[in-house]
């Protein structure tokens, strides 16, 4: 009799000690992810890479050539009073010339001579100089040429 007691006091204490398999492996994996977060809080090296660098000035040539496709129509054809053949020629100064001055004068980037290629400096850009050239460009030019006394408010003639 007291051997079945015994039996039924373990089976009955068995239950009680069993563990669940799936609330410890939860309780791990919130304990693991609270070190990932501690750890991801110090601060990470900062390696630059050299395509981090091309990036950066491909993405400032980018730019400065926008800039520089809508302010030369606008100057060429609003201040030189540029029409035909001059204003492509004007056009073509700025596009090929005036990104190697930016690159060397103005931001004074270093290339590396195994990589540097001219087309580093004359590709980032060509596409939205063209556009906003034509653009503004036409813009302009309409407005002098269609719009009666337009070059008149702004005290130039064309």
């Amino acid at each position: 009799m007291i051997f079945i007691l015994i039996i039924l006091y373990n089976n009955n204490m068995a239950k009680h000690k069993k563990i669940n398999i799936l609330k410890k492996r939860k309780k791990l994996l919130r304990e693991k992810k609270k070190e990932l977060q501690k750890k991801d809080i110090l601060p990470k090296s900062t390696a630059v890479k050299p395509l981090d660098i091309r990036l950066e000035k491909e993405t400032k040539l980018y730019w400065v050539r926008a800039i520089t496709g809508a302010l030369s129509a606008l100057v060429g054809r609003l201040i030189f009073g540029l029409i035909g053949w001059y204003l492509f020629f004007w056009m073509l100064g700025w596009w090929f010339l005036f990104p190697f001055a930016v690159s060397f004068l103005i931001f004074k980037f270093k290339y590396d001579k195994e990589e540097w290629n001219y087309k580093n400096i004359l590709m980032p850009g060509i596409g939205i100089y063209f556009f906003l050239f034509m653009i503004v460009g036409v813009i302009t030019h309409t407005m002098l040429r269609f719009i009666p006394d337009f070059s008149s408010i702004i005290g130039l003639f064309s």
